[in-house]
């Protein structure tokens, strides 16, 4: 999926000279574009405020703001350094602190307004222009040795010129500072660069500091012995690089005149020191061109500095000569901790202005809290840089935004930088700016007078020691910069309008126009309030606020509508130089990843278990091209009793006729916290008839999700239906949910009136646009991760899908998947586990059958013609494949085969037209495997297990029921069930299904914890029974979970003699419960003509009677015979039905019993736990 980025510089978003669309926007305004969908647009801007009108394509949910100074305490940017923006900088004009870091110049307003005066037919801005050159150029002069120039330039020019040339003689490298002189006009700004380069050379400092003309369209030019400089800090070999973007110029002494109306989101080095902007003019009386402008002298500085330290080094430099100058290079803020305070140890009255003039004296003896700092730990550029980058003198490698450290041709990967402080004039939430503008009230007394005494005597010195000097000559001006933020000029005018604010609090440049592109709605509207969040900023002005004809969207007239918004289109704003291109690319990157993973898949690929186990007979299905099984063939296969699916790897055996089974034969059992980390997965591309979760959207399947034009989103209603079973002894109640969209699989008494079945198709159907099978999908704990979108499995085709969730996830499930079909089970299988629902979606088809038998028997149609078929799916099937199979003969030993991916549909579709269908009772699929062998795949049919996907008939499988109260291995009990009463199951082999590893809900939602509050210790599988009326901590479990949970684990103190003695098994009546990898079982059912091996010849090791019914008797168990010492286990729902088990199966005649040998599950009372009796056989 390409995307386009639309970076800040378009934003402003034209220049006022050029009316027309610009061609990025004709771009993105296009039809193909537009309605590309895998194209997605990124505005990335630090100014949003252009793009939030009433007639932006952008969603108020597609804006991703940069997270403010609040949040929750946390600290957001993983380093130790500050963010220096546009609200810091205004904060440091309140009284209190050392000379602020926004100022304007008297002088030169003075100057400029007398010129004006008397020259009213210029232009201002070549007025102002003149007087600042003349101002710098006198300077030079001055600080070259000519003193009385002084006179004709400014303090603050004077300040600025004396750093940028003193600062290379206090680096041993000749490290020094930029300045930057912002010369909006081309023309205005050609003529400065030439009128600042000849006096240079008059002055001879060719080789002492650049001058470079920058602007938008031309190049960055260097003199060559500024570009050999830049090559040996950077230790570039390279004899013909030049600098290329400004980032290069890290460390150059130079002047850059930056002209161009607009300054395009350039980022600057952090050897930036100082930013004039008083010549930039009326047109930043927009919020857009004025934080753009504001948004050059963002920075990041370090946060760790001792205060009292860089004081003191600072205090050394004092001297007569400099105390006629503001070296600010030496004197500004320092920042500990996350506090910022600025501190000034000279006791002064400053006028509220700001005007530098009127404090400059006293500046050069205030205290630095960073300048002299040289113990700090250097944080270092990424590693790699080193060879590219000019390294500090001083220890400290700090500076501007890490997005902007990075060398442009570096291959590094973007930082994952966030701004503790959000800048600029954007009204932050009300703890931000509450929080910045306490961290400045701190109490600055005590330190104050003592910086005061201590300067305050170094000042009145004519000169420093020798020592003293050294010391600070030390000094390289780029460490410093690391450490301190730029000093910005303003006209008066501009600062004026920065610095007030209305009486919320709100700075009124807040409320200036937003963008030169768009216009007001209306006059009459709300002012913006100081604590607006950027979101409510950004409704603020999608409804005050409509687009010029030059403005991208002046042709959309959505005017807000949800329909009008484009669903590829996101807006990231965030304050100037903080790390905006670094986040988008990172953005980029992790979208980039995230859209390959997410036609990846994590599926089981793990090898059948017991192959060498399988049943060994003389029957096998040996017509290999058979697209179907041959029903007489078929019948004469033997059952396969072994299970073969490798999450049974720690099942108990089933024996059989035919297995001999030695105990090395079976592997290590796997430790219980191993059982889901050691299974093994392999990564597969998702075909384009895989399932899907919530997270899939597409424009195919945006129907089947529940958009659909005839319907109202969402609309579905609650229907109640009930059905009486006499196993429970009760009526079943059940509710369905069903969407407007699938009320026809449905049939009412009256349109909107009582559900009466649902319908179902006839087995002569032949139609290859629908699946005949309803399916049923029982899920838990996965809206989010359920693959339950079958669209695109199902090939487009119609099909019936039905999710089976608990009623208190009822609401959960319908909020994700709006246009499913939902069986609601009743609030008593709240906790049960996969075999109620099981159960109850069995019961509730066979109901439905007879139900359909009845309705269409009145139209004619005989019962047996109603489809009895019905689909029970994992909610983690995600493919399906087929194998195709080239052999030469029926009976060739030469056999070759391949697997490719299919529909659902497809295979759905195969099997239901299988001749002689309804004669099986279970069909399913082989579980998928990278492992699989061919002779796993060379009988196309097997008569064993089937899981995970299987293809019931409700109608042959009336009289066997799944166990209600079943939690593990469920399936497998069923089939034994389904197979001992005579009916057929079939596997497909040649049809197989992946299951996606799901990491959450399913089995995992089942937490077994004891049911006192204060009790953290972890419940381990022995502690899940107890001796009946003990003290035992009850636990807040299901009893059957705690059964089947202990006896997967421990069910060697109840058969010692089983354990690992597979010729003797334990024989299991009417169930099959898991005793764990070391026990084999014996499965025999107890009905009528029921099919069981023969064990005449076994001699079991144990007994398991788990809640037996009537249809077992003494004369049934005296059939079996037991080793001496085997041992029994009765297992009852209360002690009462114990004891009369004991006595109706006369198990005293053959069993000791012990009253010490009575268990319970450990549950309370109120939870009805489960009681066992142990005994041995005489």
């Amino acid at each position: 999926m390409p995307a386009i980025l639309k970076g800040s510089a378009v934003h402003n978003l034209y220049s006022q000279s050029d009316p027309s669309v610009g061609l990025v926007d004709r771009l993105l305004n296009c039809r193909e574009v537009k309605e590309a969908p895998n194209i997605v647009t990124l505005h990335v801007t630090s100014f949003p405020y252009a793009l939030q009108t009433q007639h932006t394509l952008i969603s108020p949910y597609n804006e991703i703001h940069w997270p403010a100074s609040c949040s929750n305490g946390v600290d957001l940017y993983h380093e130790n350094k500050k963010y220096f923006g546009l609200s810091e900088f205004i904060e440091s004009t309140l009284s209190g602190h050392s000379l602020p870091l926004l100022r304007y110049d008297s002088s030169f307003e003075a100057m400029v307004t007398a010129l004006g005066k008397r020259f009213p037919r210029l232009h201002s801005a070549v007025i102002r222009t003149f007087v600042l050159v003349q101002h710098y150029a006198a300077a030079l002069m001055a600080v070259s040795g000519l003193p009385q120039m002084k006179n004709y330039t400014s303090v603050e020019t004077l300040e600025i010129t004396q750093n940028l040339l003193n600062s290379p003689k206090q680096c041993p490298c000749g490290h020094g500072l930029m300045v930057l002189l912002r010369v909006p006009c081309s023309p205005l700004a050609a003529v400065a660069y030439e009128r600042l380069a000849h006096v240079r050379a008059r002055l001879a400092l060719e080789e002492h500091f650049e001058i470079i003309l920058g602007s938008p369209s031309s190049g960055v030019t260097v003199g060559k012995h500024f570009v050999k400089q830049l090559r040996m800090w950077q230790k570039i070999e390279d004899v013909e690089w030049r600098p290329q973007t400004y980032l290069e110029l890290e460390g150059l002494p130079c002047i850059l005149i930056f002209s161009g109306m607009d300054p395009h989101g350039e980022s600057l080095p952090r050897s930036l020191r100082y930013c004039d902007l008083r010549l930039i003019n009326s047109s930043c009386l927009v919020r857009t061109a004025l934080e753009q402008e504001l948004g050059l002298a963002a920075y990041f500085v370090s946060n760790e500095v001792p205060l009292e330290k860089g004081a003191r080094n600072e205090a050394l430099e004092s001297d007569a000569e400099k105390l006629s100058s503001t070296d600010n290079e030496d004197e500004e803020l320092g920042t500990e901790g996350s506090t910022l305070e600025k501190r000034s140890p000279m006791k002064r009255e400053r006028s509220h202005s700001h005007d530098s003039a009127s404090s400059s004296l006293s500046s050069k003896a205030s205290g630095s809290a960073l300048g002299g700092e040289s113990s700090a730990q250097p944080t270092g550029l990424p590693q790699g840089e080193h060879a590219r980058s000019p390294q500090p003198c001083g220890p400290t490698e700090e500076g501007r935004a890490p997005g902007e450290k990075q060398r442009p041709r570096a291959s590094q990967g973007p930082p994952s930088a966030i701004s503790r402080h959000s800048p600029g004039l954007t009204p932050q939430p009300d703890c931000s700016l509450k929080t910045s503008q306490r961290s400045v009230q701190v109490s600055v007394t005590s330190s104050c007078s003592q910086l005061s005494s201590s300067s305050g005597s170094s000042s009145s010195s004519v000169a420093p020691a020798a020592g003293m000097w050294v010391l600070q000559a030390s000094q390289c001006s780029l460490t410093k910069a690391c450490r301190q933020p730029p000093i910005v000029f303003l006209p008066k005018l501009v600062y004026d309008m920065v610095v007030s604010t209305d009486s919320s609090g709100l700075p009124k440049a807040a409320s200036l126009l937003p963008s030169p592109s768009v216009m007001w709605a209306s006059s009459f509207r709300p002012l913006l309030s100081k604590t607006m969040t950027s979101t409510e900023q950004s409704l603020y002005y999608r409804q005050w606020t409509v687009p010029r004809p030059n403005h991208m969207d002046y042709g959309n007239r959505a005017e807000g509508r949800v329909d009008g918004f484009h669903p590829r289109r996101l807006l990231l704003s965030g304050p100037p130089q903080i790390g905006k291109t670094g986040a988008y690319l990172q953005f980029l990157s992790v979208l980039s990843r995230m859209l390959v993973r997410l036609t990846e898949v994590d599926v089981y690929d793990e090898e059948e278990i017991n192959i060498n186990l399988r049943e060994e007979s003389d029957w096998h299905y040996l017509q290999l091209s058979d697209p179907w099984p041959d029903l007489e063939l078929f019948k004469k296969l033997p059952f396969d009793y072994i299970i073969h699916d490798p999450k049974y790897e720690d099942a108990s055996l089933i024996c059989s006729h035919y297995q001999s089974i030695k105990s090395e034969d079976r592997g290590m059992s796997r430790k219980p916290e191993d059982l889901y980390v050691r299974r093994q997965t392999a990564r597969m591309r998702l075909s384009k008839y895989a399932a899907y979760n919530t997270y899939h959207h597409c424009e195919q399947c945006h129907q089947y999700m529940g958009f659909h034009p005839r319907y109202q989103l969402y609309e579905s209603t609650l229907h109640a239906f009930a059905f009486s079973y006499s196993m429970l002894g009760e009526e079943i109640q059940l509710h369905f949910i069903i969407p407007k969209s699938k009320e026809h699989h449905f049939v009412f008494s009256q349109p909107g009136g009582q559900l009466e079945s649902m319908r179902l198709p006839l087995v002569t159907d032949k139609s290859h646009e629908y699946i005949k099978s309803p399916t049923f999908t029982p899920t838990t704990g996965r809206h989010e991760h359920g693959l339950f979108n079958l669209y695109h499995a199902m090939d487009g085709a119609s099909h019936l899908h039905v999710l089976v969730v608990k009623e208190y996830e009822m609401a959960i499930y319908k909020k994700y998947w709006p246009n499913h079909i939902m069986l609601v089970l009743p609030s008593i299988f709240n906790s049960a586990g996969v075999g109620a629902a099981h159960f109850l979606i069995k019961e509730l088809s066979y109901h439905n059958l007879e139900l359909e038998r009845n309705r269409q028997e009145e139209l004619g149609i005989k019962p047996q013609d109603i489809w009895p078929f019905i689909v029970i799916s994992d909610d983690s099937c995600v493919m399906w494949n087929v194998v195709d199979v080239d052999s030469a003969g029926e009976r060739s030993r030469e056999f070759s085969w391949s697997e490719r991916n299919v529909s659902l549909k497809h295979i759905m579709q195969h099997i239901e037209a299988a001749p002689n269908i309804t004669h099986y009772a279970l069909l399913g699929l082989r579980k998928w495997s990278s492992k699989t062998r061919a002779s796993e795949v060379r009988e196309p049919f097997s008569r064993c297990h089937v899981h995970n996907f299987i293809i019931l008939n409700v109608d042959l499988t009336q009289n066997v029921q799944y166990n209600q109260n079943r939690f593990l291995c469920d399936d497998v009990d069923f089939n034994l069930r389904v197979h001992s009463a005579g009916l057929l199951l079939c596997r497909f082999n040649r049809f197989s299904v992946m299951k996606k590893q799901i990491v959450v809900g399913g089995h995992r939602s089942f937490h077994i914890t004891s049911k006192v509050s204060d009790n953290s210790a972890a419940v381990v599988p022995a502690q899940y029974i107890c001796a009946p009326d003990s003290k035992h901590t009850f636990l807040a479990a299901p009893a059957q979970l705690l059964l089947e949970k202990f006896l997967q684990h421990h069910s060697h103190h109840f058969f010692p003699l089983s354990l690992k003695n597979h010729d003797h098994p334990v024989l299991s009546v009417d169930c099959y419960l898991n005793l764990g990898s070391q026990i084999s079982v014996c499965y025999v059912s107890s009905r009528p003509h029921s099919l069981n091996i023969s064990c005449s010849d076994l001699l079991f090791s144990g007994l398991l009677l788990y809640l037996c019914d009537s249809f077992v008797g003494a004369s049934f168990l005296k059939k079996f015979h037991f080793l001496k010492g085997a041992t029994l286990c009765v297992i009852c729902q209360d002690r009462s039905s114990l004891r009369q088990t004991v006595v109706r199966l006369e198990l005293e005649d053959e069993w000791q019993f012990r009253l010490r040998d009575e268990f319970q599950t450990a549950n309370a009372r109120e939870d009805r736990p489960l009681f066992f009796l142990t005994g041995r056989h005489i």
